[in-house]
């Protein structure tokens, strides 16, 4: 008999089925079979073998084997995973499995030893520990480290991106490695002696022999699913590690508060530190003439000097906040109130859309009747038309929905730019107090981040960056400016300390039609602060009180949407 947990999004439980006799051979834990449920035969996974028959229960026999599925430590970690992040086991294990049927496992690779190189003393420093947070500047290249796990053996590399992950295999493949790209070569991982390098999926990649895992740029976002359940790749493949009594590095320029806390921080030295921030040049704005708008003469001679500059905005179409030329209101929605944004004539006729309820109208001032709309806050279509009047050349855009990047001089982008670019001589933030002054409690280390990415797109000191700025002083900058993300952290911690935010404290955030129930239930172990709407943050003093809290009550049935360790609060 073995238990099996069906692959359907609305059952979380398990149901007990007979192994027939000409399938034993084939069946283990985490095996992906077919069986018979409510009438119809459906997908599921193997989670517990050799299960105690119940007194007087019939049985009916598993009806196929498809084939291999996650190995029973991953079947582990998947319940770890949905505990950790209040979320159904089925998520975890669909994205340990093999996107196409594995009926055999191929033979071990054996690659030859490569050569090897000297190791430098951070690197064999950050491999004698269990857990090791590396402090690298923007400009370094994590290669050595993730060259240094594979030589220990079967090793788990996480990189933030698929091009990055891509670079890496080409580097270990010409060193004589034996590599594994997630999720494409899920047989070849399987079958062992190989590095498995890929993103945030790769966390769940089914290493037999975990020897060290090495996860880049720890920092990023992009390890975070924005689907519910949002677990985190990194810290899955970290909580491997610690199963697995291997080394876990964890490498970013600019490590979270949170990261810190997990493990011993590592740095490079100053002068080495030093030389891998760009030099950035802060644009004071507090005295600028407001009818300048975002355009700052520095900005000016940047974009006119020559070579490659990507101004960085995060705000996409072409107006995100207008007022009306004639009486000064602010342009709003007529149904909910929110400002609206201007749209082009090609995407809508009417002219002006709210980003909230959806509800558009014409380009007319609600109160007096004017057509005369004045720009109060551009967004990259307008900037990228208002540069090349200014450049007197084509400025391209990029943002999420583009799907080629410009070959202009000029690029005006949303964030997507700085990830999508290979290169660039310079990278302009033409309004930085966006991202300083956002409501969020992490705003702080997101703005660092931005700087740590344009600082590895400039290529180090080889490069610039422009900020403009009305608060010059902020730490984030201060932080920046010395190459030192250790003010950031000191003047973070006493702010989150006396906020009881995290690491002092573990956060999730609910919300949904039927949140309400489910926050009503909890028990008074978590701390509930809202609602702003249908939305709630509950805190507890760590993960295990929150996690449990969260465990133990009764999901309502109408939507609800938990996330642990929410990135946007």
């Amino acid at each position: 008999m073995v238990r099996v947990l069906p692959d359907v999004a609305a059952i979380g439980r398990c149901f007990d089925y007979l192994v027939p006799d000409q399938l034993s051979d084939q069946v283990r834990v985490g095996t992906i079979v077919r069986v018979a449920l409510h009438g119809r035969r459906v997908r599921g996974w193997v989670v517990e073998d050799d299960v105690a028959p119940a007194p007087g229960m019939r049985l009916q026999p598993l009806a196929k084997v498809t084939g291999w599925g996650p190995p029973a430590g991953i079947v582990e970690l998947a319940g770890w995973a949905a505990w950790r992040w209040a979320g159904p086991r089925s998520t975890f294990l669909r994205a340990a499995s093999p996107r196409r049927r594995v009926a055999a496992l191929p033979p071990r690779s054996h690659a030859g030893a490569p050569p090897r190189a000297e190791a430098h003393h951070l690197v064999t420093e950050a491999f004698s520990n269990e857990r090791s947070v590396v402090r690298l500047p923007p400009d370094a290249d994590p290669f050595v480290f993730v060259s240094a796990a594979a030589s220990l053996g079967d090793a788990l590399i996480l990189t933030p991106s698929a091009t990055q992950a891509g670079h890496l295999l080409r580097r270990l493949r010409r060193e004589g490695r034996a590599t594994a790209a997630w999720p494409d070569d899920w047989a070849r991982a399987a079958a062992g002696g190989v590095a498995v390098v890929g993103g945030r999926g790769a966390a769940w990649a089914p290493v037999p022999a975990l020897a060290a895992v090495v996860a880049i740029g720890v920092h990023d976002e992009a390890y975070q699913e924005e689907r519910s359940p949002s677990w985190n790749g990194w810290r899955v493949a970290a909580e491997r590690a610690r199963r697995a009594g291997v080394p876990c590095l964890a490498l970013s320029p600019c490590p979270s508060l949170e990261t810190l806390e997990w493990g011993r921080l590592l740095t490079a030295s100053r002068a080495r530190e030093r030389a891998g921030w760009p030099p950035i040049d802060i644009v004071d704005r507090r005295n600028d003439d407001p009818r300048s708008g975002l355009y700052s003469e520095r900005l000016v001679r940047l974009v006119r000097g020559g070579g490659r500059v990507a101004c960085i905005l995060n705000r996409k179409g072409r107006a995100r906040l207008l007022a009306c030329a004639a009486c000064g209101e602010l342009a709003r929605c007529e149904r909910c109130g929110a400002a609206v944004e201007q749209v082009p004539a090609e995407q809508i006729p009417a002219g002006l859309r709210c980003r909230t309820c959806g509800f558009e109208r014409p380009s007319v001032c609600a109160a007096c009747g004017s057509q005369r709309l004045k720009i109060l806050r551009p967004g990259v279509s307008r900037v990228v038309e208002e540069l090349e009047a200014l450049v007197g050349a084509a400025v391209g855009e990029i943002t999420s929905q583009t799907t080629t990047n410009p070959d202009t001089p000029v690029v005006v982008g949303t964030e997507a730019a700085l990830h999508r670019l290979d290169a660039a001589d310079a990278v302009a933030f033409l309004d930085f107090d966006q991202e300083l002054l956002v409501p969020r409690f992490r705003a702080g280390e997101h703005a660092l981040a931005l700087l740590a990415r344009a600082g590895r797109l400039v290529g180090g000191r080889r490069g610039s960056i422009l900020v403009q700025t009305r608060v010059p002083d902020h730490e984030v900058l201060e932080a920046a400016v010395h190459s030192d993300p250790g003010r950031l952290t000191t003047a973070e911690l006493a702010r989150r300390d006396a906020l009881r935010l995290p690491p002092y404290s573990a956060l999730a955030e609910v919300s949904g039609p039927d949140a309400a129930a489910l926050v009503a239930s909890l028990p008074p172990s978590v701390e509930r602060l809202g609602p702003d709407g249908d939305r709630w943050l509950v805190r507890a003093p760590d993960h295990t009180i929150l996690c449990e809290a969260l465990a133990s009550v009764t999901r309502p049935r109408g939507r609800v949407r938990v996330v642990v360790d929410p990135a946007r609060a």
